[in-house]
């Protein structure tokens, strides 16, 4: 698949089991099951039980699942059970959510120390300014 598609799941559409997208979701039905896409768009009267993983998500209706996602959006509509993995977030005020937050860090925004040439490789610590 290309990166530009887009594939809508209507509000009559039921989905039983794991969905994985290359191309970004939109979903207006019911998924019971894992998602992982790169971005997912979820509509005010969907609901999806399982887990998603996207790097971007617009959450609007309900979710029965954990969440990890770059960047995330819950909208004022959405109805969160299950714990919240992000890097960005964004929350409407009036969304509902039980469960935890945590926050995500990436191993490419920590800096290693790796041994330079020569060096007799014991671990250094760096210091970011």
């Amino acid at each position: 698949m290309s990166g530009g598609t887009f594939s809508v799941f209507g509000a009559d559409v039921t989905i039983k089991g794991d969905v994985a997208a290359s191309a970004d979701l939109h979903i207006d039905g019911r998924v019971e099951g894992d998602i992982a896409c790169a971005a997912l768009v979820q509509g005010q009267s969907s609901e999806i039980v399982g887990a998603i993983r996207a790097e971007s998500a617009r959450l609007a209706g309900t979710v029965r699942g954990s969440i990890s996602a770059r960047e995330l959006v819950i909208l004022k509509t959405a109805r969160i059970e299950g714990d919240v993995h992000y890097d960005a977030l964004t929350i409407e005020q009036g969304a509902e959510v039980d469960g935890r937050f945590q926050h995500r860090v990436h191993a490419a925004t920590t800096e290693t120390a790796l041994p330079l040439p020569g060096d007799d490789g014991e671990p250094r610590l760096t210091l970011a300014s």
